[in-house]
C-alpha cells in the first residue's frame, strides 16, 4: 500500500466504490461486445488490453474510442450512430459472461457491512447494464443505494453523484470515502471533499495510479477496510 501524507485510521460512516475496474474485470465482456460490434460493421477486432484503456466514461465514450482507437476523437456521426444499438444489443447479452469480482472484493465488502457502513456503487455505467451485472456477479445485495451513469444529470467526474450519496446517506462529505481505480475517480472525489483511496489493478487509461491526488493506493477493499474506522 501506498499512504499519503495523512492521519489514520480514516473516521469514515460510508464508503462508495466504483464498479468496472475496482470491483469487477469487466473488460472481457466489455471487449467481446465490442468486436461483435466491429464484426457486425465489418470494421477491424481490437484487442482486450488496448480496450483496458478505454474504460471509464461509459459506454457511449467507449464505443467513440474503439471506432477511432482514440481518447478523444469523435468517429463519423452516421457511423456512431449505427454503432451504438448494436454495441449495446451484444454488451447487453454478455455483460456478465466473464465479468469477475477481483480478489479480496467479496471479503472486503463483508467486512465494510459487518463493520456497519453506509455502502454505495457509484459508476458511469449504464444502468440497464449495471444492475443485471451487480445482481449476476452476487454484488448487489451488499448496497443499499446504487449510482449509474443515467441516475443522475452528470456522472463521475462531476461531484454530483457524490454529494448526492451523501445527501443520501445523511453523512458530511469528509465521512465518506471513494474506492476507485482512476482519474475519473479522484476528481470527483476532490471536487465533493470526500477521501479517496484507489486500487492499483484497474482501468486508469494505462496510467499508474501513484501520480493520482488520493488518500492511499491500497492493493485490495480489505487493505482498505483496515485503513478507517466507523464512526
Amino acid at each position: 500500500m501506498a499512504l499519503k501524507p495523512s492521519s489514520f485510521p480514516l473516521a469514515i460512516k460510508a464508503v462508495v466504490i466504483d464498479l468496472d475496474g475496482t470491483l469487477l474485470d469487466t473488460a472481457p465482456d466489455l471487449a467481446e461486445a465490442a468486436n461483435r460490434m466491429l464484426a457486425e460493421l465489418q470494421l477491424p477486432p481490437i484487442k482486450e488490453a488496448l480496450l483496458k484503456t478505454y474504460i471509464g466514461n461509459g459506454v457511449a465514450r467507449l464505443i467513440k474510442r474503439v471506432l477511432t482507437r482514440d481518447m478523444n476523437a469523435e468517429p463519423d456521426a452516421a457511423l456512431f450512430a449505427k454503432a451504438q444499438p448494436v454495441y449495446e444489443k451484444h454488451y447487453v447479452v454478455v455483460v456478465s459472461l466473464n465479468s469477475r469480482p477481483y480478489p479480496g472484493v467479496m471479503d472486503g465488502l463483508k467486512a465494510l457491512k459487518q463493520a456497519g457502513y453506509r455502502l454505495a456503487c457509484i459508476t458511469n455505467k449504464a444502468e440497464k447494464f449495471t444492475l443485471p451485472l451487480l445482481k449476476d456477479t452476487g454484488l448487489s445485495g451488499y448496497f443499499e443505494l446504487v449510482l449509474a451513469g443515467d441516475t443522475l444529470p452528470m456522472k463521475k467526474p462531476d461531484p454530483m453523484p457524490l454529494i448526492y450519496a451523501c445527501e443520501k446517506f445523511g453523512v458530511a462529505p469528509d465521512e465518506m470515502l471513494l474506492i476507485g481505480d482512476s482519474l475519473n475517480d479522484t476528481q470527483a472525489a476532490r471536487a465533493a471533499g470526500c477521501y479517496v483511496f484507489c486500487v492499483p489493478y484497474g482501468y486508469n487509461r494505462g496510467q499508474n495510479v501513484n501520480e493520482l491526488d488520493l488518500d492511499a493506493v491500497v492493493d485490495t477493499l480489505i487493505d482498505a477496510e483496515n485503513l478507517i474506522i466507523k464512526t
